[in-house]
Order: structure tokens, then C-alpha cells, then sequence
């Protein structure tokens, strides 16, 4: 039997982000959370590197804004950057108030200080961690915070399917009212209605079947945003990290950018450096360049990986600085104190998403989005690393003054129509499923990937045009299963991907295509958008 919930806040998503602006508003309203798995399984929880940060004397927030805008290659909005980065440092106190533990070192006068690392397209040390398990340390803080609290109700294994708005209800005016959610421990439906909705789903890297994320990141945000009529952004910006643990046990194990920061080295398989080659900051260039380096170097040589190299630092140093991956590399059979390790690049972080003002409003009211779900200007054409945490936190807390102004005078919705499914039947042929996910996420490595070109985007169009109605027609027929709830967003995805690649003619960050392999700042200074019901075209236009 269908359920109808309802809360003043409804949060689909519960990485950093989402949890973060639950705690903030649970003090003045009813908080319903939901997470696909556990409330922990998300990206935050397997973030290495750290939160960027102005926190040393030597720093300053005009470096800081500057290094975020070159690594944007000129597509992040100036004003949403110095806003993002000169909150910064009372993100970070909020987070050790909370009791995150930040890991410490001794400074010149023999005081504790926090560590920081230096990452690549950082021109200072400014990068907070804890230890090499950063995400870890925030979530489980953020989760036990959450957990204890008694304005907040969690929905563990709950899915978003679709967002519930007036214009498909009928009610005006028209605004975002709930959503249809997958209650799957129960296998059924249930109704959750809200005075707002925030979307916290995280990004879609498992449209691509090399990749750093977990499981949950299938793009349910972005595509639920979409269906609901929202416009996104710059969707063909997907940023590959460099160096994922190339083994085939080791699924989705990054390791992070923070080795290069300390002196790693990247290296050909005769132990050749080549980075210096391609950029003058070798291994700390931004991330697009580094990845399509590596790209260049296997497709040249044949090679299936390159190696990554910090042998040559002191074994101590490493085992203190990096014990997770130290840890988890030594269980695959690799000691890098010791040897380098074979690395690849993998499908990371989408840059691109809902579109959103600083408040993290969409185009459609009452609705939200916050983290990598959205698309709110600070990454621009490439995201500078350990600037995502940064912004969960930060967009959080504006998130939150929104909705607070506005909790009062907005009203309950009313009761909303139950999820039908009197005319679909159990599936017979879940082989469709498995299927058609394989392939999406096959051609989208092969035809969409680090380096593009026209031809190849075209043939993934089709095959994504294709595979998405045969999709639209299996979903129309049969009950809903978690397994088809994702495909239908990575669909959705994949062709809002495809759609963004197309239309750049040039090279610009994370998006390299081999038919324009210049940058058009004439033609393409600004977002690609695309928007459901207007034709599509980038704003450039």
C-alpha cells in the first residue's frame, strides 16, 4: 500500500551537501532525507584529497579566486567564485565545531597546526584534510549528527523516481510540490510531499564504465531536474581524475591527487617522466590536462596504464600522510613506499548539472539543488580539485537562509495523486536492463570520453536516441525496479552529454575535441543550456 509522507524539507541525497543543510534547517523545520543505500554511500564518503581553503597567512582569497577561474578555462562566473571562496574559512570552522577532525602537524614555532596539501591547479597549500580519508571523516560526522536529531527522518534505500509538480498535477501555480520515491526494501511507491525540495543526488559518473564513484552516482538529480522542466548546464564538461588504481579488483579505488601534490611522479612504463612535456607544471597541472597527457601517452604507446611513482619519498612520510591508500594499494599487492603503481583515468565529476542562482534555486520554484548535482558557476570548463567540498558546504548554508526567509509563508500542498500502476505488469525480460546499461555505458567511453570527435558523438547520439525510446517503452510497461529507475536517468544523461558535445564546436577544459581543437572564446564564451521546452542552442548564440 502507498504511503504519503510529508515534511517542510524534502532532501533527496545525503552526501555532505544534503546532510549539511538538513542539520542547518532541521532547527526550524520537519527534514525528510532520503539515500538510495545507506546514508553514508555516496562520493563524499570515498573523498581523499580535502577542502580547499584560504587558511594560511602566506594564501590569499584573490590566489585562490584566480587559480579557480584559470582551471575554468573561462567559463566559471566570477561573482559566484569569490563568493564560494571567501566563505571559505567559516565553511571549515562550521565543519570543526561539528567535530570533523582535520588532521594537525607541528608549525615553525613547535605549535599544532592543520596540515594542508598543495594540489594540482593550486598555487599554495590550502587544502584541509583528514588525513587521505577526508570524505570519511566528514560524512560520519555529518551522519552521527543527523542521526541524532529529531527534526530530521531518514529514508534509508529510498530512490527518487520523478518530481511531482503543479503543471503535471494540474495545480497552479506552478512549482515543485514532492516526488514519486522507490521504497525498496518494501517494493512499492510511496508520495512525499514538501514545501520544498532540494536536490542533493551527487553527479552521474557510472554513465561511463570506467569511473572513480560509487554505485548510487547515476545521474537521478539531473535527470529528475530535467524531466520536471529545469534547464541544465554545461553537460559536456565531465572531468576524468587522472590516476585510478588500474587492477581489476580494485573498482572505482582513486587515488588521490594529493600524492602529486607531495612529489609524486607520473611515469611512462620505462620509468620515463613525461608530464613536463605537456605543461610547465607537469604533475600539478589542473586535472584535464594531466588526464589527456596520460590519454595521449597509452593511445601512443599501446599502453593499457602508466605508472604512478612516490617511492622516492621517505617510507614513513608516505605510510603517515597517505595510510588509506597506502593500506589499500598494499591489499591489491602493490607497496608504494617501495614500487610504483599502474594507474588510469576515470570518469570523476560532472561540472555540469541543474542549473542554479546562489541561493541554489532552480528555474522551477520551490525547487533546490545543491553539491555536484548542480551546475551553479564556480567549476566552469574544469573543476579545480578539492573545490567540490568547498561548495557543498557553502551552498548548504545559503540554501538554508533561502528557504528559512520563505518556510512561513508557503503552505503545505495538498494531498497528491498515488504513484499508478494498474496498467504495467512484472517484467519478463530484465535482460533489456542489463543490456541496454551495458551499452550506454560502453559507447559512452568509447565515443564521448577524454578525446572526442564529431563522428564519434554523432554515433552515440543515435545509439543513445535509439536505446532511450526503447527504454521510454519498457519503463511504460512494467513495474518499477531500482535497476530500471537508473537507467532511465543514465539515459537521460548520456544524451544530455551528448546533446552539450555537440554543440561547442571547440576545445574548452574538460571538453577536447579533435575537430576544433582551439578555443572559440568569439563564438563560445559562455554555457552551453539546454533547456526542454526551447530549442537548443548554448547562450552564446
Amino acid at each position: 500500500m502507498t504511503h504519503q509522507y510529508q515534511h517542510d524539507v524534502l532532501i533527496i541525497g545525503s552526501g555532505a551537501s544534503g546532510l549539511s543543510l538538513a542539520l542547518q534547517l532541521a532547527e526550524h523545520a520537519s527534514v525528510a532525507v532520503l539515500s538510495k543505500s545507506e546514508l553514508t554511500e555516496g562520493a563524499t564518503y570515498y573523498a581523499q584529497g580535502g577542502v580547499s581553503a584560504v587558511l594560511d597567512a602566506c594564501d590569499s582569497i584573490e590566489s585562490h579566486v584566480e587559480d579557480t577561474l584559470a582551471a575554468g578555462a573561462g567559463l566559471c562566473k566570477p561573482d559566484i567564485v569569490r563568493f564560494v571562496v571567501e566563505h571559505g574559512r567559516e565553511s571549515i570552522q562550521w565543519l570543526i565545531d561539528l567535530g570533523v577532525d582535520f588532521t594537525k602537524t607541528s608549525n615553525a614555532q613547535g605549535n599544532m597546526d592543520y596540515h594542508l596539501h598543495q594540489e594540482g591547479g593550486h598555487s599554495h597549500r590550502r587544502i584541509i584534510h583528514a588525513s587521505d580519508s577526508t570524505g570519511r571523516a566528514i560524512e560520519m560526522t555529518l551522519e552521527n549528527k543527523v542521526r541524532a536529531h529529531p527534526n530530521i527522518k531518514l529514508f534509508e534505500h529510498h530512490s527518487g523516481i520523478d518530481l511531482i509538480t503543479g503543471e503535471k498535477t494540474g495545480i497552479t501555480p506552478n512549482r515543485c510540490l514532492g516526488a514519486y520515491v522507490y521504497d525498496r526494501k518494501n517494493n512499492r511507491v510511496d508520495v512525499f510531499r514538501a514545501k520544498f525540495v532540494v536536490l542533493a543526488t551527487g553527479g552521474a559518473g557510472k554513465v561511463y564504465i570506467y569511473t572513480s564513484n560509487p554505485d548510487t552516482c547515476t545521474g537521478d538529480g539531473i535527470a529528475m531536474a530535467w524531466r520536471a522542466g529545469c534547464d541544465i548546464a554545461n553537460m559536456e564538461f565531465v572531468q576524468f581524475h587522472p590516476t585510478c588504481l588500474y587492477h581489476p579488483k580494485a573498482k572505482s579505488f582513486l587515488i588521490s591527487e594529493a600524492l602529486r601534490g607531495e612529489g609524486a611522479r607520473l611515469l611512462l612504463s620505462n620509468g620515463e617522466p613525461f608530464m613536463h612535456k605537456f605543461d610547465s607544471r607537469a604533475e600539478l597541472a589542473p586535472r584535464d590536462i594531466v588526464a589527456r597527457a596520460i590519454d595521449h601517452e597509452m593511445k601512443r604507446r599501446g599502453d593499457d596504464y602508466i605508472y604512478l611513482d612516490i617511492s622516492h619519498k621517505p617510507a614513513e612520510f608516505i605510510v603517515s600522510h597517505f595510510p588509506n591508500i597506502y593500506k589499500q594499494c598494499l591489499e591489491f599487492g602493490f607497496d608504494i613506499t617501495r614500487e610504483p603503481v599502474p594507474v588510469v583515468p576515470a570518469a570523476h565529476y560532472t561540472c555540469g548539472g541543474v542549473m542554479i542562482n546562489r541561493q541554489g534555486r532552480t528555474n522551477l520554484p520551490g525547487l533546490y539543488a545543491i553539491g555536484e548535482v548542480s551546475c551553479s558557476g564556480l567549476h566552469g570548463a574544469n573543476r579545480m580539485a578539492s573545490n567540490s567540498l568547498l561548495e557543498c558546504v557553502v551552498f548548504a548554508h545559503s540554501t538554508y537562509q533561502d528557504i528559512l526567509n520563505q518556510l512561513s509563508s508557503v503552505n503545505f500542498p495538498q494531498p497528491l495523486p498515488a504513484w499508478d500502476e494498474s496498467q504495467v505488469t512484472d517484467s519478463d525480460e530484465e535482460v533489456v536492463v542489463s543490456h541496454n546499461w551495458d551499452e550506454i555505458r560502453c559507447f559512452m567511453w568509447d565515443y564521448v570520453g577524454i578525446v572526442r570527435t564529431t563522428k564519434r558523438l554523432q554515433r552515440a547520439l543515435n545509439r543513445i536516441n535509439l536505446l532511450h525510446a526503447e527504454i521510454q517503452e519498457y519503463y511504460g510497461n512494467f513495474r518499477i525496479t531500482n535497476d530500471l529507475i537508473e537507467l532511465r536517468n543514465i539515459a537521460t544523461v548520456a544524451r544530455l552529454i551528448i546533446e552539450s558535445a555537440l554543440l561547442r564546436k571547440e576545445s574548452r577544459g574538460l571538453h577536447y575535441i579533435l575537430d576544433y581543437p582551439e578555443t572559440n572564446s568569439t563564438q563560445y564564451p559562455q554555457d552551453t543550456i539546454l533547456s526542454l521546452n526551447k530549442p537548443r542552442q548554448t547562450n552564446a548564440a
